[in-house]
C-alpha cells in the first residue's frame, strides 16, 4: 500500500494557516492556473486534492458547480469552510479509483498536487474517464529547478523524496516524487491527454507591494510548472 501522502495534523493546519498567503500558492500558482480556467460558468469543475479549498471557492465564485476531493479530513474540513458550503466534497484517498461517474466534468484541476501521488497512472486514466470528451485538466507542480536549488542532487535522477516545510524546528515534511519536466510532461501525454499550453509562470505584479525583495528573487527563478491539457473529442 503506498504511503498517505495527503496532509494530517499538525501538517495540515500548518498549510491550512500559510497556504492563502504563501507566495508560490497566492501569487504564482493560483494567479496562473484561474487565468487558464476563464469562464466556467454553469460547468461542472472537479477540485483534485483541494486543500483549504481557495480554489473551489474561485469556481463557485465563477458560477460553476464544484466537487472537490481530499485525502485529507483535516483540509477538507477547511476547504467547506472557505467555501461557505458550496459545492460537494469528498474525503478520498487520490491513490484509489475516483468514486465518480464516467463524463461527468467540463474541467479538472489539480493544483500542486500531482507530484505527490504514487499511482499517478490510474489517477490521470481517472481524470480522462470523468471528463467530458474536450473536457479540459489543468494541472500544476513544483518547477524541478526549484526542486534542484531545494534539495540538490542531479536533477535527472528522479525519486522519492522527503524534504522538510516550514522552516528548521518544526518536524513538517512532505512527501513526493521528483521529476524533469520532461518527465512530468510526457506523463499527461501517456495518459491520454493533449497538451495545449505549458507555462512557467512569474509572480504576479502586486507581489512587488507586499515583499520587493522576495518578488526580485521569484521573479528570476522559476517555481512552478503548469499544463493546460485537453481530454480529445
Amino acid at each position: 500500500m503506498p504511503t498517505d501522502t495527503s496532509y494530517h495534523g499538525g501538517l495540515a493546519a500548518f498549510f491550512a494557516g500559510s497556504g492563502q498567503g504563501h507566495p508560490t500558492n497566492a501569487y504564482i500558482d493560483r494567479p496562473a492556473m484561474l487565468a487558464l480556467v476563464g469562464d466556467i460558468a454553469g460547468q461542472d469543475v472537479l477540485d483534485v486534492g483541494c486543500g483549504p479549498g481557495y480554489y473551489a471557492a474561485t469556481f463557485a465564485d465563477r458560477g460553476a458547480t464544484v466537487t472537490a476531493l481530499d485525502g485529507s479530513a483535516e483540509l477538507l474540513q477547511v476547504a467547506k469552510r472557505t467555501a461557505g458550503e458550496r459545492g460537494t466534497f469528498l474525503h478520498h484517498d487520490l491513490e484509489q479509483p475516483l468514486p465518480l461517474p464516467d463524463a461527468s466534468f467540463d474541467l479538472a484541476v489539480m493544483a500542486l498536487v500531482y507530484h505527490h501521488v504514487h499511482a499517478r497512472q490510474q489517477l490521470l486514466a481517472e481524470l480522462r474517464r470523468v471528463l467530458r470528451p474536450g473536457g479540459r485538466l489543468l494541472v500544476s507542480t513544483t518547477h524541478p529547478m526549484s526542486e534542484q536549488r531545494w534539495l540538490g542532487g542531479s536533477y535527472y535522477e528522479g525519486g522519492r523524496v522527503e524534504a522538510p516545510v516550514g522552516g528548521p524546528g518544526n518536524g513538517f515534511s512532505i512527501n513526493f516524487e521528483r521529476m524533469t519536466a520532461e518527465r512530468f510532461v510526457n506523463e499527461m501525454l501517456d495518459g491520454g491527454f493533449v497538451l495545449e499550453r505549458l507555462l512557467e509562470p512569474r509572480p504576479a505584479p502586486e507581489f512587488r507591494d507586499v515583499d520587493a525583495a522576495k518578488f526580485e528573487v521569484l521573479d528570476v527563478k522559476p517555481t512552478v510548472l503548469t499544463v493546460a491539457l485537453r481530454r480529445p473529442r
